[in-house]
């Protein structure tokens, strides 16, 4: 689970996984699921071979009955290139219609139509021949229906999208941190206001591109704090930030034994990491050994600093104020609380 969250911190796999589920949303949710396309008024050449032959077998025997020509050539073209082949089915006899409607029908398809044919209706008035190509009236209203209906789908299913991305977006960025007053997180958010933030022009040092204070409070069993680093002029450079890396014993809440601090630098290919141990973790060679393939094992102690370099970034994390807590758990097991500064600076090139 840790390697996955340390993954996430990377923008680009956060983007790509972004990508991804809204592929499936709008793809295999929405379009295949709860609003499939739905084909209708195809044109003959798009049916299967089999329907096809019993299309062309029906345009046959209604030439047979009403020897229309215009309609016939009309249904013919309609097949497209694959009329011929079609035909050949027919003449192997897959169709009820006799020799003589077969050979009148091909007759008819072969003429070419001149002019605009009419033809009486049952009630006497003279309607204007279907030529090929020409709309149906009743095609005509039902693409105006499908177009009325476009955009209600399209709004409907863009508000979906908008209600399943705010959900998960408040399930996993908003609600974890949304400290109410006197909960771990809301004292700890106090406590990084509050606290003293080092002034490095007067120790002689650049001021960092970047300064940041997180605090962590027993309780706080969601803690993941991240920041983004940007230039003086906004330019993005790379995120930092400080998590959970391992607890000890059982029981809520959790007994936070190290954390880890960790520096994502867009120019790098890699996030550097380093473990920040409490003294009975740092000693406890089963847990020291375990830790260390998540990063660097790092003693925390009052007024420690810890250095974090990438290709183009310095991050130097400062251990502010720390205590232990108390209870059945070995002394110096597990944290009460950790404030932490995080300050860092563009690495100067040789």
């Amino acid at each position: 689970m840790d390697k996955i969250r340390e993954q996430f911190r990377n923008p680009w796999v956060a983007a790509a996984v972004g990508f991804v589920i809204g592929l499936i949303i709008g793809l295999v949710v929405l379009g295949w699921g709860l609003w499939p396309v739905q084909w209708k008024d195809a044109a003959p050449a798009h049916l299967r071979e089999d329907a096809k032959v019993d299309y062309l077998c029906m345009a046959v025997q209604a030439f047979s009955k009403d020897q229309r020509a215009d309609l016939a050539a009309m249904r013919w073209k309609e097949l497209g290139s694959t009329a011929a082949d079609v035909l050949i089915g027919i003449n192997s006899g897959n169709c009820s219609a006799s020799q003589a409607d077969l050979l009148a029908f091909q007759t008819a398809v072969k003429t070419p139509i001149t002019a605009v044919q009419t033809s009486p209706t049952a009630g006497g008035a003279v309607l204007p021949a279907t030529t090929p190509g020409a709309v149906q009236p009743t095609m005509a209203a039902a693409g105006e229906k499908t177009s009325k209906n476009s955009p209600v789908l399209l709004i409907v299913s863009c508000l979906l999208v908008l209600i399943i991305g705010g959900a998960l977006a408040y399930i996993f960025f908003f609600r974890k941190r949304r400290g109410t007053e006197g909960t771990p997180v809301a004292r700890a958010q106090e406590v990084s206001r509050a606290a003293e933030r080092t002034d490095f022009e007067a120790e002689g040092q650049d001021q960092p591109v970047a300064q940041f204070m997180t605090t962590y409070m027993a309780g706080d069993d969601l803690y993941d704090d991240s920041f983004s680093i940007d230039s003086a002029s906004g330019e993005f450079l790379g995120e930092c930030g400080v998590g959970i890396s391992e607890t000890i014993g059982v029981g809520d809440p959790k007994k936070v034994t190290a954390f880890e601090v960790w520096l994502f630098d867009k120019n790098d290919i890699q996030t550097i990491t380093k473990v920040l141990m409490s003294t009975h973790a740092f000693n406890d060679p089963a847990i020291s050994q375990r830790l260390a393939s998540k990063g660097e094992p790092v003693l925390v102690e009052p007024g420690a600093k810890v250095l974090l370099e990438t290709a183009t970034l310095q991050l130097e994390a400062r251990v502010v104020d720390m205590g232990y807590g108390t209870g059945a758990l070995p002394n110096e097991s597990h944290f009460d609380r950790l404030t932490l500064e995080l300050a860092v600076w563009p690495k100067t090139k040789a």
